[in-house]
């Protein structure tokens, strides 16, 4: 689902594209946790992604959550994090 390149902008471009809709909202909590943890942009749209196949929808305090968690272990690549959520059972992607 995401593109391991480009902005966090194309990126929802490219989800709305898909049909996913945002609400001001969850386009607010995503900027906030791009801010607040100071991550990549490739780490933002892994989060991202990760939120909706497992929220199954946008939650953005389960986003920031994920966006925390991702960061505080040093992780900087949607293959890094992708492995991490796995090994840690974080998920089920």
């Amino acid at each position: 689902m995401a593109k391991s390149v480009g902005t966090v902008e194309d990126y929802l471009h490219h989800l709305k594209g898909k049909g996913f809709q945002f609400q001001e909202d969850a386009i607010g909590f995503i900027f906030f946790g791009k801010h607040y943890t100071n991550a990549s942009d490739e780490i933002i749209n892994t989060a991202i992604e990760m939120t909706l196949k497992a929220q199954r929808s946008f939650d953005g305090s389960f986003y920031v959550s994920l966006l925390e968690t991702l960061i505080s272990n040093k992780i900087s690549t949607r293959k890094e994090a992708i492995r991490f959520v796995k090994e840690k059972e974080l998920l089920a992607i």
